[in-house]
């Protein structure tokens, strides 16, 4: 008895020494390319935070020409003065977009389309989790409207634009909660029942049969696309649920930085020799 007591108060303080090398293995996936990017044009979503701002800042480094599309352009202008001052690259811009509200898809795209003659990376990033009930500016239940729904009207939107501009990639940001997803059709609003935590799983699944379809559809175009699952990352995606920003808590020593959350979408936007997996899952533990 006395053993297990002293086990049990000696767990925190061992978990606490090991932590280092535990996050180190846990977030050993990384992006090796050398590939350079003067001359291409990107566009990261919910780039303002997070992953996707991580993101973005790579590829500026790279020397693209990135757009930040945001909801928040305040916020957006702030982390793009931000990524120019550390990599020098002034061609980081910021754009309005409201993945909820298809009027702002449509007016992203829009404005996307007669600014730019090419685009060579799509990085559908943002994304919203465990959100209370609610529904975007279109009636849709939002986290299938946000993450998925919004995510494949601007793929369509510049579609035309990536196969111009070919070769040319689509990554879009899953998640390992696609496991516990299923497509509902007779409840893909969450009208008859509803779990905030389920509805955000839905949406994962339907990224990667999305990735899966559009690779189908575009084989031989030139335009290839990966669905990516970049780990458990400490970042805002949980500020919806006090539960899970209370987990996160609890073992963020064992969380992966955005920095490190970002290198799955980098590995299949860089990496060369990539498109015959076109349309393949890419998990962040093969990011090497």
């Amino acid at each position: 008895m006395i053993g297990v007591l002293l086990l049990l108060f000696l767990l925190p303080f061992l978990l606490y020494i090991a932590a280092p090398q535990i996050r180190k293995m846990l977030s050993s996936g990384v992006c090796t390319s050398t590939v350079q990017l003067p001359g291409k044009v990107a566009v990261v979503t919910g780039a303002n935070t997070g992953i996707g701002k991580e993101t973005a800042k790579e590829l500026a480094q790279r020397g693209a020409r990135v757009y930040l599309a945001c909801r928040d352009v305040q916020k957006g202008e702030l982390v793009a003065r931000e990524i120019q001052i550390m990599t020098g690259n002034q061609q980081v811009l910021v754009r309005k977009l409201d993945l909820a509200d298809t009027k702002s898809i449509r007016a992203f795209a829009k404005g996307f389309l007669a600014e730019e003659k090419h685009l060579h990376i799509l990085i559908n990033n943002a994304g919203v989790m465990m959100c209370p009930y609610s529904k975007t500016a279109d009636g849709f239940e939002m986290h299938i409207g946000v993450n998925h729904l919004g995510h494949f009207l601007l793929t369509h939107l510049l579609l035309e634009k990536l196969k111009e501009s070919a070769p040319s990639r689509v990554v879009n940001v899953s998640s390992l909660a696609h496991h516990l997803g299923r497509i509902h059709f007779h409840n893909l609003q969450g009208e008859k029942f509803y779990h905030a935590g389920l509805a955000y799983c839905h949406s994962k699944l339907a990224n990667i049969l999305f990735t899966q379809e559009l690779a189908r559809r575009l084989k031989g175009s030139g335009v290839t696309t990966y669905s990516v699952h970049p780990g458990t990352v400490n970042s805002e995606l949980v500020r919806h649920s006090y539960l899970m920003r209370w987990i996160w808590w609890l073992f963020s020593f064992f969380i992966k930085t955005s920095q490190q959350g970002a290198q799955t979408s980098l590995y299949c936007a860089l990496t060369e020799g990539l498109e015959v997996l076109n349309g393949n899952h890419f998990s962040w533990e093969y990011s090497k």
